[in-house]
Parts: C-alpha cells; sequence; structure tokens
C-alpha cells in the first residue's frame, strides 16, 4: 500500500481490467492467466487475496498484471531508467487482528525474478490504521535503498540494527518515515527468492523495542517494488500464501 492519492478526473480516467491484456515477452506462466490488467490501479480479489496493479509512482512506463490463482501469478513491467520508485504490483490479505491476540502468521513464497533491473521482492504489512508499514526485503538489486532517518556521507541509509535473527531470516533493520507514517525496513543480508517468514515474530520484535504498541494487524502484502526495469522485465511469483490464526 504505498502513496495513492488521486485526483478525481485521474480515477475517472483510468482504464478498466481486461482479461485478455497481454503484456509483450510475457512470463510463460501467463499464457493461462484466468485474469490480467493494464489499468494503472487494476485490481482483482481471490480466495480472501486482493491484487493491485499499483503504478503509483510518477514517470512510470507500462505494465501487465496477471493472475493464474491466488497462490500463482506475476508482473510484466517497463520502467524507465530513472530514480523514483514507479510501481508496486502486489497481492495482498487482510488479517484484522490484534498483536496480541494472534497466535501466530506466517507466509511463504517462492519467485523467479529477473538480475538486471532496479527493485526489490518485498513484503509491505500495515497496522489497521496505515500508521506503521513494515518492509521485509527478502530480495533486492540496482539503485535501490530503504528509507532512514541516519544517512552516512555516501548518501546511504544507516541501520539501527544489524545482524538481526528474527522470523527465520537475518536482516539488517533501518527506521525512518516517508512523512505519512513510519516505516520499518528489514533487508535480507543475503537475497533469497523462497522461504517462510513469520510474520509475527517480526513484529513482536518491534514491538519489543518500543516503537509499536498491540497494534491491530492489517494487510499483509507481497510484491515487487520497482524502480526500472527498461525494455521490460517479468517477476513471476511462483507460489504465495499467508496463514494467520
Amino acid at each position: 500500500m504505498k502513496k495513492r492519492f488521486l485526483p478525481v478526473l485521474a480515477v475517472i480516467a483510468l482504464t478498466a481490467c481486461s482479461k485478455n491484456a497481454v503484456a509483450p515477452a510475457s512470463s510463460t506462466q501467463q499464457v493461462e492467466a484466468i485474469w490480467s490488467t493494464t489499468a494503472q490501479y487494476g485490481s482483482y480479489s481471490t480466495n480472501g487475496y486482493n491484487f493491485n496493479n499499483d503504478i503509483w509512482g510518477s514517470g512510470a512506463g507500462p505494465q501487465t498484471l496477471w493472475v493464474n490463482s491466488y497462490s500463482n501469478w506475476g508482473v510484466w513491467s517497463n520502467q524507465p531508467n530513472t530514480g523514483g520508485i514507479k510501481s508496486y504490483p502486489h497481492i495482498a490479505r487482510y488479517i484484522g487482528v490484534a498483536l496480541g491476540s494472534i497466535k501466530s502468521c506466517t507466509s511463504s513464497f517462492n519467485v523467479t525474478i529477473p538480475g538486471s533491473g532496479s527493485y526489490e521482492a518485498a513484503y509491505d504489512i500495515w497496522d489497521s490504521n496505515n500508521a506503521n508499514e513494515i518492509m521485509l526485503w527478502m530480495s533486492y538489486t540496482g539503485a535501490v535503498g530503504p528509507i532512514s532517518y541516519t544517512y552516512n556521507s555516501s548518501g546511504q541509509a544507516v541501520p539501527v540494527a544489524s545482524n538481526v535473527s528474527v522470523g527465520g531470516h537475518t536482516w539488517n533493520v533501518y527506521r525512518g518515515s516517508n512523512g505519512s507514517n513510519a516505516v520499518y525496513s528489514f533487508l535480507r543480508t543475503s537475497n533469497a527468492t523462497s522461504g517462510t517468514v513469520d510474520v509475527k515474530a517480526i513484529l513482536n520484535w518491534i514491538r519489543s523495542q518500543g516503537w509499536i504498541g498491540n497494534i491491530t494487524l492489517g494487510n499483509v502484502e507481497f510484491g515487487y517494488e520497482i524502480t526500472s526495469s527498461s525494455g521490460g522485465l517479468n517477476f513471476d511469483t511462483n507460489s504465495f500464501s499467508v496463514s494467520s490464526k
């Protein structure tokens, strides 16, 4: 869930979702897609999961989001080689339970991602009031970096904690604000294209630092925060799930 504040006329002008929208150089998994869209905020829901093409950044290029099932989906994106995030095509599942009342919350992912471009394959986790944003960067490449309160002389974000092992992974942790909400970014110390994340454990760790309270967990999102993918690149989610009780 990124900045999506559009003028009324812009909202009216958005093109409708199209089941038959097909991107150039499509992924092999896209061929039998049950749904796809090129619309800026084209959305689709199935099995308790919501999808959004989420092209929210300035200067963005064309993008097609396709869905085979809630667990198998992907995107073809052609974003120019310029700075700034252009899009966050993603899947989301809403939880709506206070952190202290959650018995467990885990998520698993398996992706096939390009070796070029600038992007992150990342979770974007929100409280129900969208006041706290927790990003989990599972894999990242190119000219991308987390939000931070502190940057070094080279303009690189400075972590508030390093080599933190929690939720089944080891991270460098950054804390900052985008001007609208607090942002906590967990960057894996090495890239991963598959795995399972203990979301509750990570939220409890943040709470143990005194940064959040007994928040209500809102959307658990996963997708690709794309800065550049010049010429068009495919991002395939081979499998994905969120389990909570």
